[in-house]
């Protein structure tokens, strides 16, 4: 992707453009961003989808003059959801880009963004007047219109207090500025933390969030910290606690204050050496961001060791695979990479797939490494 190139998916502006405007700054709709544009799966391959145990799914529903909300967690058989005809109701399936190669082929569109920033697509299917209410996300989406109309209102919120009487996360106050309704391949890309209520008009209607996930400081800051004590463990010293002056106690159940001392040493040494290395908070980053999903799953493959001939390569539609400047990271995993390998092994995470040429181009160490990921079912031989 030319990045400096206007692209139709963004009203005429380059990714370039768009991000320097937009990203994480202020909303744009974007008529026909994908003119033509038509469902990449019906409604009853959906509705199977919210059936699964290994999808997420949601159903909102609303009723009465006070507006009662009810939310109820998946999977549903096709008999637990309201009928068509019925009004104010909503489906919300997750990471329907983990399950269908047209739905990861739209997501892709989008590489502009760090992979390190997406999250998933997630599809809602919504009858007359569904919707899931004034609200605002902690993450980028986009918007696409797939089927139907929706009818969005946005604003800044001036105060995010939520409302304490109903299940959902739905704003206690919101003051639309603007109001659109959306036609089938218009898109609206909204910056986090930005109100916004989205109403279906005359139901049948579909909508694609295509989100960018930001990790809260608390989350990352959990899982950087158990990554690195981790590190910081398998480093660590054998140095036992010594006590040659301690004198006798009448209180044997007060914990000695030299302990307190030799612990708070213990861990800012640990957590020192971890801290200072670059490589070293580097290579955790990146085990966290390439986690696999709650719902990703991988089946296992047999053995490819003995494959004579090169093949290409593609990753498996649910494998994470980012890298750095010394790492590349994979399902959680990390490996040191240097040269020609690494060169071709980050093409590979940035276009998701290898050649056969490329392939053979790989040290003997790289190839058999691409082996085992295929064993492991993360990546896959293709034709291509």
């Amino acid at each position: 992707m030319n990045i400096s190139e206007p692209l139709g998916l963004l009203g005429g502006l380059s990714p370039q453009l768009f991000m320097k405007r937009h990203w994480q700054k202020k909303p744009l709709l974007i008529r026909q961003a994908l003119p033509g544009f038509k469902p990449l799966l019906s409604r009853p391959e959906l509705f199977s989808l919210a059936g699964l145990d290994d999808v997420q799914s949601r159903l909102v529903t609303r009723s009465g003059a006070k507006v009662a909300w009810k939310l109820q967690n998946g999977p549903f058989s096709r008999k637990a959801l309201p009928g068509l005809k019925t009004p104010q109701w909503t489906l919300l399936v997750q990471s329907v880009d983990l399950k269908v190669a047209a739905v990861q082929a739209l997501r892709d569109q989008f590489r502009f963004v760090p992979d390190a920033r997406l999250d998933d697509v997630m599809i809602s299917y919504a009858s007359d007047g569904g919707g899931v209410g004034p609200h605002f996300d902690s993450y980028d989406v986009f918007l696409l219109q797939a089927q139907g109309q929706r009818r969005w209102r946005i604003g800044k919120p001036k105060n995010l207090k939520l409302r304490d009487d109903v299940p959902l996360k739905i704003l206690s106050r919101f003051e639309p500025e603007q109001e659109w309704v959306l036609e089938p391949g218009d898109m609206l890309y909204l910056p986090p933390r930005y109100a916004h209520d989205g109403v279906a008009v005359g139901g049948d209607c579909m909508t694609y969030s295509i989100g960018f996930r930001a990790p809260k400081t608390s989350e990352l800051a959990h899982e950087l910290l158990a990554r690195l004590a981790e590190a910081a463990l398998d480093d660590a010293s054998e140095r036992l606690y010594q006590d040659p002056y301690q004198h006798a106690v009448q209180q044997p159940a007060e914990i000695p204050s030299g302990m307190l001392s030799f612990a708070r040493q213990v861990l800012s040494h640990a957590m020192s050496q971890a801290l200072n290395s670059d490589q070293e908070l580097s290579r955790c980053l990146g085990e966290y961001l390439t986690e696999p999903s709650a719902h990703a799953w991988f089946g296992v493959q047999e053995s490819q060791q003995a494959v004579l001939k090169p093949k290409a390569w593609r990753l498996h539609p649910r494998t994470k695979m980012l890298y750095d400047s010394h790492h590349v990271f994979i399902n959680g995993e990390s490996f040191r990479a240097s040269g020609r390998d690494a060169a071709l092994v980050k093409q590979l995470a940035d276009a998701r797939w290898l050649s056969a040429q490329q392939f053979l181009k790989l040290s003997p160490q790289a190839k058999g490494l691409l082996l085992d990921w295929s064993d492991a079912d993360w990546i896959q031989t293709c034709r291509k």
